[in-house]
């Protein structure tokens, strides 16, 4: 199963393109991984806050395009569940088991998924009640996807 790690927005600095990097290259050995970066579309200035859901409808429609019919959605949400990382690798392995063509974990940008995106997702998932920066939320995904196939295989890794 192809996993697949779809953002609004880019890793600018080196320092979190290499961690990316780092933690992509670990997981290759268990399957292919993709990263699809989409544009974080600029925030006018004063915007309201119908500006602002404009926004995220239009980041929305271009993640929802990235979609394929048989793909698992898993949408990063702040006000969803929260998983301790046995629960993540088991929840990667019913998602596996599934029949899905890709499994793909969706992270909005700034100001959130779209409505309508978190509606298609199949699940939706929470690190943490706290707010975490997008380049910091998309390098503690991967490092827990490493880990939970890390789990998954019976392999040291996670304590």
């Amino acid at each position: 199963m192809t996993t697949v790690i779809l953002c609004v927005g880019k890793l600018k600095e080196a320092y979190w393109r290499d961690a990316a990097a780092e933690y992509t290259k670990r997981l290759q050995r268990f399957g292919p991984v993709s990263i699809i970066e989409l544009p974080d579309l600029p925030e006018p200035k004063n915007a309201s806050e119908a500006d602002i859901q404009k926004l995220i409808a239009q980041e929305g429609e271009a993640m929802l395009a990235q979609l394929k019919p048989r793909d698992y959605v898993v949408a990063l949400c702040i006000d969803s569940k929260q998983r301790s990382s046995i629960e993540f690798a088991a929840d990667l392995s019913r998602i596996e088991n599934s029949g899905a063509a890709r499994a793909v974990y969706a992270i909005g940008g700034s100001n959130g998924l779209s409505p309508a995106f978190i509606r298609r997702a199949n699940a939706r998932f929470s690190f943490s009640p706290m707010t975490f920066p997008h380049q910091l939320a998309r390098i503690m995904l991967l490092e827990q996807l490493y880990r939970a196939r890390k789990i998954l295989a019976n392999e040291t890794y996670h304590k």
